[in-house]
Parts: structure tokens; C-alpha cells; sequence
């Protein structure tokens, strides 16, 4: 079971939300994922993801937020 890291960007102004989930990637431990939520959906942060070997999903939730689960990509990319 992984332990994630909450990260709250809820109604934050751009590039704030960006800004914090990456932070939060840089400091992440072995072991660790991010949860972040956000009020609307991170379509650029999807790429950059991609990008740095993280995998993501998303679902909405019953407020009309969006909650990411981030992880890093296993060496057999799984």
C-alpha cells in the first residue's frame, strides 16, 4: 500500500497548482504517492508527467473537483 502525499491546490490561481505538485514530486520518497486535487482538470501536468516517468489516473469527484493519483512508473513501466 502506497503512502500518499496530499496535495490541496483547490481554487488556486495557475501556476500555483503546477508549481506545488511538482515541489511535491521533487521531494517524494520511495514508496510514496501524490494525491492531488485540483478544481479543474490538469491537462498540462498529464505530459509533464509522462515526461518525468510518472503515471497518473484521474476521476471526478461529486463536487466537480479532480483527484490525480500519482506514482512513479515501475522499471517494467506497470
Amino acid at each position: 500500500m502506497k503512502n500518499h502525499v496530499l496535495v490541496d491546490a483547490r481554487w488556486l490561481e495557475p501556476p500555483e497548482p503546477m508549481e506545488r505538485v511538482l515541489n511535491a514530486l521533487d521531494a517524494l520518497r520511495p514508496g510514496q504517492a501524490i494525491r492531488f486535487l485540483i478544481h479543474r482538470e490538469p491537462l498540462p501536468l498529464y505530459g509533464a508527467l509522462r515526461q518525468m516517468g510518472y503515471r497518473h489516473t484521474t476521476h471526478r469527484l461529486e463536487d466537480g473537483c479532480f483527484e490525480v493519483s500519482i506514482e512513479a512508473q515501475t522499471e517494467s513501466g506497470a
